[in-house]
């Protein structure tokens, strides 16, 4: 594992390589010592180490429920953005794994939880909401979860909301536009999100 620590602590640019070897360690270990790896490696002080380790509970979550609240532990309290990036990819990999449709229960907690980071995990997660299964079939229901942040205090979640909407109206622009029609764009956090559905560039 060392070797495999100093290798990942000079990646710099993008996460494929954090993913790569997470699959080797997988393919190599059994579940319970993957975990465990996964656990020593997520308190380490470099980010790509801790994208390693969210990486590993990502795969580890649909047989592993624990694995998926350790990663909204770490969603709420890590400050990394890339960690963050790398969480919602976990999140996603485990409806994949579990099934869209049947990881309804897990999206609904999540997107309506009180911690920004953990809802943008959801939003950013699925992104193109429209492209994955259950969603492509039941658009109305993404934009449904997706538009719960739309008056979020938080400026990052908002942004999120609104250029997830934003990528369905490409698909489904009336469904989208019957959504916000109802919005009440006198609240400013509301119209901020507007503005991030509207956006042409």
């Amino acid at each position: 594992m060392e070797e495999i620590i100093e290798r990942i602590k000079k990646v710099q640019h993008g996460f494929k390589p954090f993913d790569q070897e997470a699959i080797k360690i997988i393919d190599s270990h059994t579940a319970q010592e993957c975990k465990k790896i996964a656990l020593g490696l997520l308190h380490s002080e470099f980010y790509q180490v801790r994208c390693l380790s969210v990486f590993i509970l990502g795969y580890l979550a649909v047989k592993d429920s624990t694995c998926l609240e350790i990663l909204k532990n770490q969603a709420q309290s890590d400050k990394s953005w890339q960690v963050q990036e790398i969480i919602a990819k976990a999140f996603d990999q485990y409806c994949k794994d579990n099934g869209y449709d049947n990881s309804l229960g897990e999206i609904e907690e999540w997107i309506n939880d009180a911690d920004p980071n953990v809802c943008r995990a959801v939003t950013e997660g699925l992104r193109i909401w429209t492209g994955r299964p259950y969603f492509k079939d039941n658009p109305k229901k993404a934009i449904e979860l997706i538009s719960v942040n739309k008056s979020n205090s938080s400026e990052y979640l908002r942004k999120s909301t609104g250029n997830s909407l934003r990528d369905i109206a490409k698909k489904y622009p009336d469904l989208i536009t019957a959504e916000i029609s109802n919005w009440d764009l006198s609240i400013p956090e509301i119209a901020f999100t507007y503005s991030y559905v509207k956006k042409t560039k």
